[in-house]
């Protein structure tokens, strides 16, 4: 017989002795309908009792709190990269917490702490007849407090009978699971002390700076003392109500015998004395990688019945150690170089000041000026006010100028991140400039335009005249792509060093003898995946925005012979036990480029270090090493970058502004040789002479399988030579494929350029789970072109493109105009990411 059934035939029973009592009262005062009642109020009780256990937290989960360990990332060679916390803690046992703050404790909250079983009944009675006379008492002891700091959802905080019932059940449970100095251990290390320290080793060093052992009798009565209060006595904001609340605990400790009479007579006249110090979480070697990875490994942990935040996990990561410290620094130590740069060409009495059209822009985009707007202020009165606010100008231009970077290392062989920095620090700027942030890639972009051409059969000794360009937009609008100041030369130049030296003349007569179609799906094929490319003549010249991570990942695909391998960080899962979970395998590579305009495409990049607006990094930090790398810079020095490979590593670095309008100022310093290099620079000159890639290894050049190639390469090499070459064609490789015919061109269609005062944004550019992040499909072959001429690719319509940005080394930009031509401007800054499906981040293989 079940449970419901034993209740329901108790009923029956007693359900004919209730009505006869309903039907004469007075046998309610008799000794026996007494028993009766004081009998069913017991029952009842139980009853309701044993109904909310059910709604307490079981013995697992109790077991569980104790050991709570927060999941750890690591690096490859086993070092600590962020952990995982539910909030900001940091365990500490029992005998390492100064005596005075347990003494404290025990003396102020719980004195019969050590005699009773997790229940002190006294104090409960004394408690509800204080609190009945008007004056109330609280009546938990120390084991019923931890009970709801643990599980303030599970038990609540409303003072009700019922939260009281379940927090007595859950104290019965502590007390039965754990020892009397487990409890005050868990108790101690999990009590909230405001400005997100939890726990006295953190309230230790935020009230007071310094460890939770090295606490004096009035700082233990001074935590102790916040405990009925945090906010109400909080010391840094209400020194005198802290001051009373110390004297009160100290008076405790007194009573109690844990201080003699003497000693609490000097210590209470002693003042309040406290060192605040806001404690900033641990950031660990790679903060921003942590925070990109934390939503793909919470659902994990979630599909596999594990929380990230308690179970111990062990997460092995690609990350090199070694080599994300030398990001760090190198970033760090660029972004002070060009801060000092940015701050002195922002000085207020120089571009920074109130009679400036791009200040007052910015002041009507902050939150205090739609704030003054909102609570009626008129417009032109509140930006007036805001205007005259010194220290507001000056906070908004810290925030508006502080100089942004970003890095990434991968191995090209396996994909392999080795080394991620977002930004300059963490704490003061934990947007993501690896992952998150898309901007304009300038010259980094042109690779693809060769590498097309490349794969056509163009060769890099083929030349083209240095002239000026036209390429009509239609509408009657034409563009001009120019190398800045510097005229062209009108003498023919090879393709090798059109791009070794980045001279956008000829990047943009190739564009057109390509088509921009080809190029969108070159750069796809070797990894910009996430980013949406606008297939007009403008795009070699990097003018769709992308992310640093897309475009190391694409420059791999270069290293690795034309091969792509999606960029990977999670090895393996483990438990805290270092049992494997799950592992995680690299996807199969993908055929991106093929062999022979692969490697022709990254020897004409070695030029770009060797002679050209890379050459630093042989100049200035001495590498010898076979390399090869591309810098770029955008319209008005906007944003700087620089992509440097060898054959075990490709890094690349970005630095600019959040906000797309604020600049440098400086033609030299916002290009990417001078901005973006020498992070890059510094991290292979350290990651050399620390041997973490070997100086020795060179870039293989692997040769074509196909026979019939060959024979084709050299009968058309033979037929050129009898009948005459094309103009302007060399002799290229037996192997080299045949060129295809130029295409005519048809103008790409015209679109509306976007306003020149819409206000550029950042937004975070979504990362898929781990369940879902397969590799995109692709060709085992390399991409077959599309023949149509310059086809626009599918979506919205392309914008106009507008003048490109100046070379790196060619001097000061200055756009050239010519008078009665309209020239579309292009959209700087942050371009806002269009919805699109994700291509791979973290690859699953199963």
């Amino acid at each position: 017989m079940d449970l419901s059934t034993t209740l329901r035939a108790r009923w029956a029973r007693l359900r004919p002795a209730l009505a006869q009592l309903l039907h004469r009262p007075e046998r309610w005062l008799s000794a026996h309908g007494l028993v009766w009642m004081l009998a069913a109020l017991a029952l009842a009780g139980v009853l309701y009792v044993l109904a909310l256990i059910p709604f307490t937290p079981g013995i697992s989960d109790i077991r569980k709190a104790k050991s709570d360990q927060p999941a750890q990332l690591v690096s490859a060679d086993g070092r600590l990269l962020a952990e995982y916390r539910w909030v900001n803690r940091e365990w500490v046992p029992l005998e390492t917490i100064a005596k005075p703050v347990v003494d404290a404790l025990i003396a102020t909250e719980d004195h019969r702490f050590y005699d009773h079983f997790g229940l002190d009944w006294r104090r409960t009675l004394s408690a509800v007849v204080r609190t009945v006379g008007g004056d109330k008492q609280g009546g938990s002891t120390i084991t019923q407090q931890l009970a709801r700091n643990l599980y303030p959802e599970d038990i609540g905080r409303a003072p009700t009978l019922t939260r009281k019932i379940k927090e007595a059940i859950t104290a019965l449970k502590i007390e039965w699971l754990y020892s009397k100095d487990e409890i005050l251990e868990t108790y101690l290390n999990t009590v909230p002390f405001l400005y997100n320290a939890y726990g006295i080793e953190m309230a230790a060093r935020t009230y007071f700076d310094k460890s939770a052992d090295k606490l004096n009798v009035l700082e233990s009565a001074t935590l102790i003392g916040m405990l009925k209060g945090t906010a109400y006595y909080n010391p840094v904001l209400n020194p005198e109500r802290a001051q009373a609340r110390r004297n009160t605990v100290l008076a405790q400790m007194a009573k109690r015998g844990k201080l003699s009479q003497t000693e609490y007579e000097r210590l209470i006249k002693r003042p309040l004395r406290i060192r605040f110090e806001r404690q900033a979480e641990v950031a660990g070697l790679a903060p921003h990688l942590a925070q990109q990875l934390r939503r793909q490994l919470i659902d994990w942990a979630d599909r596999n019945g594990y929380s990230l935040y308690s179970d111990g996990l062990v997460i092995r990561t690609t990350i090199d150690g070694r080599l994300q410290e030398m990001a760090n620094r190198a970033v760090q130590q660029q972004g002070r170089a060009l801060q000092g740069v940015a701050d002195g060409a922002w000085a207020p009495r120089s571009a920074w000041g109130p009679k400036s059209a791009l200040v007052q822009q910015l002041v009507r985009e902050s939150p205090q000026y739609e704030k003054a707007v909102a609570g009626g202020a008129a417009p032109e009165e509140a930006l007036r006010e805001l205007l005259d606010d010194g220290s507001f100008l000056r906070t908004l231009r810290e925030s508006k100028t502080r100089v942004q970077a970003g890095f990434m290392a991968m191995d090209p062989r396996s994909g392999a991140v080795l080394a991620w920095v977002g930004s300059r620090d963490y704490a003061t700027d934990p947007f993501d400039h690896v992952q998150a942030a898309r901007r304009q890639p300038g010259s980094t972009f042109k690779p693809f335009v060769y590498g097309a051409a490349f794969a056509m059969g163009l060769q890099p000794t083929d030349t083209l005249l240095d002239t000026a360009v036209e390429i009509p937009l239609g509408g009657k609008r034409v563009w001009r792509p120019t190398d800045g100041r510097t005229p062209p030369s009108e003498e023919p130049m090879t393709l090798r060093d059109g791009l070794a030296y980045s001279k956008n003349t000829i990047t943009a007569q190739l564009m057109q003898k390509v088509g921009p179609a080809r190029v969108v799906q070159l750069a796809r094929a070797m990894g910009v995946r996430e980013s949406e490319l606008e297939a007009v003549p403008a795009l070699a010249l990097g003018t769709s925005s992308v992310t640093l991570k897309e475009m190391v990942a694409a420059y791999g695909t270069i290293a690795n012979g034309g091969r792509y391998l999606a960029p990977r960080v999670i090895t393996r899962i483990e438990d805290k036990d270092g049992k494997l979970l799950e592992e995680f395998k690299p996807a199969s590579p993908e055929r991106a480029l093929d062999v022979t305009a692969a490697q022709q495409l990254r020897d004409a990049l070695r030029g770009v270090v060797d002679k050209g607006t890379g050459a630093a990094i042989r100049s200035r930090y001495g590498i010898t090493a076979d390399v090869a790398g591309k810098t770029g810079t955008t319209q008005d020095n906007t944003d700087g970058w620089f992509i440097l490979m060898h054959p075990q590593l490709v890094a690349g670095a970005w630095a600019g502004f959040n906000d797309g309008r604020i600049t440098l100022r400086s033609d030299y310093w916002g290009q990417g040789a001078h901005s973006a290099l020498p992070m890059v620079g510094d991290v292979f000159r350290q990651a050399l002479r620390a041997k973490v890639i070997d100086a020795r290894e060179r870039f293989v050049d692997e040769e074509e399988s196909s026979w019939i190639g060959s024979a084709a390469g050299t009968l058309r090499n033979w037929v050129y030579d009898l009948f005459g070459r094309p103009t302007g064609e060399q002799a290229g490789p037996a192997g080299a494929p045949a060129p295809q015919p130029e295409l005519p061109q048809t103008p790409a269609p015209a679109a509306s350029a976007p306003p020149p005062e819409e206000r550029p944004e950042i937004t975070d550019a979504p990362l898929v789970p781990l369940q879902e992040v397969t590799p995109r499909p692709a060709p085992a072959e390399p991409p077959v072109w599309v023949t149509e001429p310059d086809a626009p690719l599918p979506g919205p319509p392309a914008a106009a493109p507008a003048a490109p940005p100046a070379p790196p080394g060619a001097g000061p930009a200055a756009p050239q105009v010519v008078p009665g031509v309209v020239v579309d401007p292009v959209q700087r800054g942050v371009v806002v990411p269009r919805p699109q499906d994700n291509a791979p981040f973290f690859v699953e293989t199963r």
